[in-house]
């Protein structure tokens, strides 16, 4: 593979350490109108981040491009999990379980242990005979497939035990428990650093760079027109071959491209609320039984998130909104099992994200099949969906194997499973040194913990920010578990372009506060602003935008139906000014 270097393949000093800059998005884009890529990746979620990782680390020269923001869709709308998928082993799809427990296994203790972390969950026991058997064997199949390596294996509990560890559960809701181990992380974050490793080993990474067609050379796609829906700017970038991963909107980039597809993608929404942790008094994570599929509640932070929904969705692919409906369907299944109920009071937060389900196997989404598919629909383009986020490597691995026939030279073998996410490298040792590197900044230990959470070993890049402005590490106004620092890396750093991008993906600001990140919209244009060159009027217009989308939000959260929640949602104006409709 020596031929891609000489080539054009930009080595990894290049983008030492993947640094999301505005002066790598100008490199990058002048990259995109200049070279040959062997492979063009369309769509910024987790399976398009870990397809660039995968390409890039084989050896590639690889180009991702995404219409929004990295994990702007489904891959920062999830339950936060990387888990083998306990309901499938009644599915007896234990192939799939294997193949996630193993992907578990590795984000855990060798991939980002930084950033993947385990969690505690108690599944409360209702009926007395079978359930206790049943759900323990299916238990012992998933911690001997994989799931106990690295996290303790299932633990029974009487009635009592079960309401000790959980004592925010009615007693009349249980007759024991049994408490297991599944891992956790924050979506968004995992994906935005899959990216930024992935462009730490050459890949060209560019965000807010909207697919507008294909261009073709007789019969075979070779490449794709991009608009840059910040500027206007549009350029044509040759490829070898070019890959869908576009989850939700793999059905619409099909139709641009005018191939016909393999296989459909159905849409199905999710939605989570977010509440605060002492409403629920717990140590330990719930999994409940619902009509139609399970309810999880999962500690996150100074919180809990509850959820999910799984219900048909065929209206904007971009915003899918909650409704009052789906807020009352989690809270009535949450307080069923809650001495104390919850209110509508008690949300902070809501989210609503898309699962993209192969349609076909069946006509109720919750049991839609969670393999992935990839099909090469046309010489020189590929096309993947399906799967679930925990399984991206694999999916992101099938899916450059697709692309074989169209890249020239032998194609190396997939390596990411032994390749460290960017911080991962030396984060154990910097957590038995929290007290010493809280000491040299002057911060609490807690929150040199938090930022490791969030960082890894590239908190010393954070804190370098810093060092010569220590009101940097100062909280956020209206939202103290950040610090000031934390918004102007986003910006410098990680790719961050608008106010949305740092208060919904790069923190999560926008679901784990009342306010939704209104009260602190305005510190964080100005601390981006000084980073990304933001005039006062860019910043009126970025904490106005922001503003307008978080009361679209809350007016969609009362309609009753998702018809009426989306025109509330879809009165926001984009953060993106030169987005094309529609926007894949």
């Amino acid at each position: 593979m020596s031929d891609r270097k000489a080539s054009g393949q930009h080595s990894t000093s290049d983008t030492i350490g993947g640094r999301l800059g505005t002066e790598e998005r100008e490199q990058g884009w002048r990259r995109l109108e200049s070279e040959t890529f062997d492979l063009v990746v369309i769509g910024g979620g987790v399976v398009g981040a870990g397809t660039a990782l995968d390409a890039a680390t084989r050896g590639l020269r690889v180009a991702l491009v995404e219409a929004r923001d990295l994990a702007s869709g489904t891959s920062s709308r999830s339950s936060k999990l990387f888990h083998g998928g306990l309901r499938y082993l009644e599915q007896l799809e234990f192939g799939l379980v294997r193949e996630a427990l193993r992907e578990r296994e590795l984000m855990l203790t060798r991939l980002a242990p930084h950033l993947v972390k385990p969690v505690s969950i108690l599944y409360p026991l209702t009926r007395r005979g079978w359930e206790r058997p049943y759900t323990a064997a299916g238990l012992l199949m998933y911690d001997t497939m994989g799931g106990a390596r690295s996290v303790p294996g299932q633990k029974h509990l009487t009635r009592a035990g079960a309401l000790r560890m959980a004592p925010a559960l009615k007693s009349s809701a249980l007759i024991g428990g049994i408490r297991y181990f599944d891992a956790q992380a924050d979506d968004a974050r995992h994906t935005m650093t899959v990216a930024r490793t992935a462009m730490h080993y050459g890949a060209v990474v560019r965000t807010s760079t909207q697919v507008v067609g294909f261009l073709r050379e007789a019969d075979r796609v070779s490449g794709v027109r991009v608009h840059d829906v910040e500027d206007g700017r549009e350029a044509e970038v040759q490829a070898n071959a070019v890959i869908n991963c576009t989850g939700v909107w793999t059905d619409e980039l099909q139709r641009m491209s005018g191939s016909r597809g393999r296989f459909r993608v159905r849409a199905s929404k999710g939605v989570h609320i977010v509440v605060p942790r002492d409403r629920i008094v717990s140590e330990t994570g719930l999994i409940l039984r619902t009509e139609k599929s399970v309810l999880f509640v999962l500690p996150w932070r100074n919180h809990w998130i509850v959820g999910t929904t799984d219900t048909d969705w065929n209206l904007d692919l971009a915003h899918p909104s909650a409704t009052k409906h789906d807020i009352d369907y989690l809270l009535e299944h949450v307080n069923s099992v809650l001495a104390t109920p919850l209110t509508q009071d008690d949300i902070e937060g809501v989210y609503a994200g898309l699962r993209p389900l192969l349609a076909g196997e069946s006509e109720e989404s919750s049991k839609l099949s969670r393999e992935h598919a990839v099909a090469r629909v046309a010489p020189g383009l590929i096309a993947i969906a399906g799967g679930k986020y925990t399984t991206y490597r694999v999916m992101a691995a099938d899916a450059v194997d697709a692309a074989s026939p169209d890249v020239p030279g032998r194609l190396q073998s997939s390596i990411t499973d032994k390749v460290p996410l960017l911080g991962a490298d030396g984060y154990h040792a910097l957590v038995n040194q929290v007290d010493q590197l809280g000491a040299r900044h002057g911060l609490h230990p807690y929150r040199v913990r938090h930022l490791l959470d969030r960082y890894g070993s590239l908190v010393h890049e954070v804190l370098e920010l810093a060092a010569d402005r220590p009101e940097l590490l100062r909280p956020l106004a209206g939202a103290p578990d950040y610090l000031q620092v934390e918004i102007v890396y986003a910006a410098s750093h990680e790719g961050a372009l608008h106010v949305e991008d740092t208060l919904s993906r790069r923190t999560r600001i926008s679901i784990e506060y009342p306010h939704r990140g209104v009260d602190c919209a305005d510190q964080v244009a100005h601390l981006m602003g000084e980073v990304l060159g933001w005039d006062e009027d860019t910043i009126a217009r970025e904490i106005k935008v922001y503003t307008a989308r978080v009361e679209a939000e809350r007016d969609s959260q009362t309609q009753p139906d998702d018809q009426a929640a989306d025109a509330r949602r879809a009165a926001a104006p984009e953060a993106r000014p030169e987005l094309l409709e529609p926007a894949t």
